[in-house]
């Protein structure tokens, strides 16, 4: 492991005693296979332990440590110091979200989306005894959009929801196609109500930005033309 020395500039923003975000520059030295959370531990812990930001699992898996490092939406825990090729880092929050603090964005608006498409299995059937079964062809629909973790990061990226804060964004269109589209579920009538007007599906213009923000690599946008055929169909 080679030592380098990092010029991080943070986006830092306290709505208590400032009345507008500004930058702040850190210099450190730093192994060169660290990622940016290790980087940001590495300020908080030893240089400025004002700085705020979330993490928790550090395995990718939460979404909590999502932010936009040098132009582009990540993960603070999975991504590497060398995807930049830089010793010049610019960090800053999501995007499209209220700041609360530093790169701590407030993401009640988003989870109040994600519950208005009624994010769980709808049986109007009896369940069974056992397992719920499902054909490995019915799970293959699902499979890929059911990896979401809820970081926020498409939702972000979106400029339909920068144009429109009310637009219900990919992440929970994306949850709606993962139960429309699951063959246990009897929710559909209800979810493609929910979905097919101005605000939902029909504001995805399909420009592509939640897929290359995803840190997952979920085929965003192929999934929300689905949900738009599916919609149509459904209002025939």
């Amino acid at each position: 492991m080679a030592k380098v020395k990092l010029n991080v500039k943070v986006l830092r923003y306290n709505p208590d005693t400032d009345k507008k975000p500004y930058w702040k520059t850190y210099e450190l030295e730093t192994e060169d296979d660290v990622t940016i959370l290790d980087v940001l531990n590495e300020i908080h812990w030893n240089i400025d332990g004002t700085l705020a930001y979330r993490r928790s699992c550090r395995s990718a898996i939460c979404g909590s440590c999502a932010m936009k490092v040098n132009g582009r939406n990540v993960l603070a825990c999975e991504t590497g110091l060398h995807q930049f090729n830089s010793h010049k880092l610019k960090i800053e929050p999501l995007p499209g979200f209220k700041i609360i603090k530093d790169l701590v964005v407030d993401l009640d608006e988003f989870f109040a989306k994600l519950e208005r498409i009624l994010p769980y299995l709808i049986l109007k059937k009896p369940t069974p005894d056992k397992e719920f079964l499902q054909s490995p062809q019915d799970f293959d629909k699902i499979q890929e959009a059911a990896m979401c973790i809820l970081c926020g990061s498409c939702t972000s990226s979106c400029p339909s929801l920068w144009a429109n804060e009310d637009y219900l964004g990919p992440a929970a269109l994306l949850k709606a196609y993962r139960f429309i589209f699951d063959s246990r579920d009897d929710g559909t009538d209800e979810r493609l109500d929910i979905i097919n007007d101005r605000n939902g599906i029909w504001r995805c213009h399909t420009i592509f930005n939640c897929m290359e923000a995803c840190p997952k690599d979920i085929k965003i946008t192929e999934y929300l033309s689905r949900l738009k055929v599916k919609a149509t169909e459904n209002s025939i």
